[in-house]
């Protein structure tokens, strides 16, 4: 069973949470995502880059090597979130992989729709190549739309002949703009962060005019062959935990070494709440112990 200090805070998350198809504010929405953003922890620093055009702060420890990174793409429905309000889970990240991390801040919907996000994650891995990051020592990672954006910059990477990464991650991936996933239903009451009522709003400030199956929005539609070895982190009471399910099963049956890691009790993106309780510590760890011997030489 999860710790006390999970249940509190997940009991006020979802004290927030609105089940509506309203319109999205997306001032509205993109402030209150960064007023829940909190500080790097206090041994890592950031400087930020400019990653060819791409803003991104390169986050990093005392004792970060310089040759191993972490390339991360925040969540926030690909009309939200920043560099700013995932500074605690990237520190963390970097603090305990003993890597640096570049955290990226893409472009974001409406303003930008698909696929400004694909094309700025792949230009931020270009960058890190060109500054002398040898591939097989980088590993991607992301967190909802960032973890869906993870799969899509692999995609378009092999499509592009470019040289993959070594690894990457993803926490509680959005990989479906179809929404065909059962859990969507089954998993709608239980769901105490994300309403999966409200998602086709989001879906149509990211989209556009783009079909709901380009493979590069809606990875779960991709061919998935020739892809890195993944982890994908998700909580069994999520709307989105069918789009990790269906994935892994459709990478795995396209060869791809894949690690499926379901959380129980957990909400979307627990990560983000390192230092609040052990469960989001531990999630954290989990992916260090994956990432590390793949990156790390």
């Amino acid at each position: 069973m999860a710790s006390p200090e999970f249940h509190r805070i997940r009991d006020i998350i979802a004290s927030r949470l609105e089940h509506s198809d309203r319109p999205v504010n997306v001032e509205k929405f993109r402030a209150n995502t960064d007023a829940t953003g909190r500080a790097l922890p206090s041994s890592v620093r950031g400087s930020m880059v400019d990653a060819s055009g791409v803003p991104a702060e390169m986050q990093k420890s005392d004792r970060a090597t310089d040759e191993n990174l972490i390339i991360y793409f925040h969540g926030g429905g690909y009309v939200g979130g920043s560099i700013s309000s995932h500074r605690n889970l990237t520190g963390h990240l970097a603090l305990h992989s003993g890597c640096r991390v570049l955290s990226v801040e893409y472009r974001l919907a409406p303003e930008h729709p698909h696929p400004a996000a694909v094309e700025d994650a792949v230009t931020s891995y270009a960058w890190a190549v060109a500054q002398g990051y040898d591939p097989g020592r980088i590993a991607l990672a992301g967190d909802s739309a960032g973890g869906g954006l993870t799969a899509a910059c692999l995609i378009a990477l092999r499509d592009q002949q470019i040289q993959l990464p070594a690894a990457a991650m993803m926490i509680s991936p959005w990989l479906d703009m179809g929404f065909t996933g059962e859990s969507m239903v089954t998993n709608e009451a239980r769901d105490s962060s994300i309403s999966a009522i409200s998602m086709p709003r989001m879906r149509e400030l990211f989209l556009g005019d783009v079909p709901i199956d380009d493979p590069l929005a809606s990875p779960l539609d991709a061919d998935l062959e020739g892809l890195p070895p993944l982890l994908i982190q998700v909580g069994d009471e999520e709307v989105l935990l069918s789009d990790s399910l269906r994935f892994a099963e459709k990478a795995t049956d396209a060869g791809v070494d894949v690690e499926l890691k379901v959380w129980p009790e957990m909400f979307h993106v627990w990560h983000i709440c390192v230092g609040l309780f052990q469960e989001a510590a531990d999630a954290i760890d989990e992916m260090v112990d994956f990432v590390r011997p793949r990156i790390l030489l």
